[in-house]
């Protein structure tokens, strides 16, 4: 799991073209929306979209539940583990 937060979190680096944010810099545990990372709408948009491709798996947009796996880093792993697993 360590694995995959590492690379979600180059991925959202790169993707949102966070220049000043390191991986060190996201903690797993807090909000990446809002108060914590601070990413927006759009940035959940593009972010979305990029591990649509990156993992091919399929993300419903208006879904509270897809809200909740994208809360925080660490909800986002274990929710593309287990989308993988199935």
């Amino acid at each position: 799991m360590n694995t995959l937060i590492d690379e979600l979190k180059q991925l959202i680096i790169r993707v949102l073209d966070l220049e000043d944010v390191t991986p060190a810099d996201i903690d797993p545990q807090a909000p990446l929306f809002g108060d914590g990372l601070g990413l927006d709408s759009i940035d959940a948009l593009e972010l979305g979209v990029a591990i649509q491709k990156h993992y091919h798996i399929t993300l419903d947009a208006t879904s509270a539940e897809t809200r909740q796996h994208f809360y925080s880093l660490a909800n986002l792993a274990k929710f593309i583990t287990e989308r993988q697993a199935s």
